[in-house]
C-alpha cells in the first residue's frame, strides 16, 4: 500500500479505470494498518487486506480463498488476517508440548510454533512433560534431551511405558544442542520418533511437523 510516487490505493483506482484490468483480483499488503483502510478496500473492490510481515501459509490461504470465490463466481467479504484466523478450525493446527528448561530456547521455540498457528504448552523438564501428557492430549512433543530432574530420554521411557497398556503412541521429537555422532541413533533407540538440532532451523521444523499433519 505504501509506495513512493503512487500508493496502493491510487494504483487500484487507476487499474479499475483500465478495461483490460478492470476485473483483476487485487490483494492489498501493508505494514501499518490505519482506520478506514478496510472500508476503502471494500469500496475499491479489493479482495484482501493483509498486514506485513505475512506468513507463507496465511498468504497461500488468502490467495486460495479469493481465487476460489472468483472461480465459483461468488462474492466473499474482504479477507483480512482476522477473518483468516477466525475461519481456521482445529484441523489446521497442531497441539504441541514443548519440554525445554532454558527460558531463551523456550521463547524461540514458542515463537516459531505460534507463528505457524500451532497451540503450544510448555514443560520445564521431563517430569513436567510426563505430567502434562496425563492431563491433556497433544499431537507431538518436542523434547529437549538434557533437562534437570528428568531428562528427555528418561521422560520418553516413562511416556512409552504408560502407552504400552493403552495402545497409544505420541510423536516425540528430540531437541539437542549437540550434533554428536550417534546422538540420533541414541534418541531413536530410546523411543523418540525424530530429531532436531538446536538452534532449530525453521525449514527443518516445518519438515518434521508436516509429517504429523498428514497422520491426523
Amino acid at each position: 500500500m505504501h509506495m513512493p510516487e503512487m500508493d496502493g490505493f491510487e494504483l487500484v483506482e487507476r487499474i479499475r479505470q483500465m478495461p483490460e484490468l478492470f476485473a483483476a483480483t487485487i490483494m492489498m499488503l501493508t505494514s501499518p494498518g490505519h482506520r478506514g483502510d478496510a472500508a476503502r478496500c471494500e469500496k475499491l473492490g479489493v479482495s484482501a487486506y493483509l498486514l506485513k510481515p505475512i506468513r507463507q501459509s496465511e498468504l497461500r490461504e488468502a490467495i486460495a480463498r479469493v481465487l476460489g470465490a472468483r472461480e465459483q463466481k461468488g462474492t466473499i467479504p474482504l479477507v483480512t488476517r482476522f477473518s483468516l484466523g477466525a475461519a481456521r478450525n482445529a484441523s489446521e493446527f497442531l497441539r504441541v508440548l514443548v519440554a525445554e528448561d532454558n527460558p531463551v530456547n523456550q521463547r524461540l521455540i514458542v515463537k516459531l510454533l505460534e507463528k505457524r498457528g500451532h497451540r503450544v504448552t510448555l514443560a520445564g523438564n521431563g517430569r513436567e512433560a510426563v505430567e502434562a501428557l496425563q492431563r491433556a492430549s497433544f499431537d507431538v512433543v518436542l523434547m529437549d534431551v538434557q533437562m534437570p530432574e528428568m531428562d528427555g530420554l528418561e521422560a520418553t521411557a516413562a511416556i512409552r511405558m504408560k502407552e504400552n497398556g493403552a495402545g497409544a503412541h505420541i510423536a516425540i521429537i528430540a531437541l539437542t544442542a549437540h550434533a554428536m555422532k550417534g546422538d540420533r541413533e541414541k534418541c531413536l533407540g530410546a523411543g523418540m520418533d525424530g530429531y532436531l538440532t538446536k538452534p532449530i532451523q525453521p525449514q527443518e521444523l516445518d519438515k518434521v511437523l508436516e509429517k504429523y499433519f498428514q497422520h491426523r
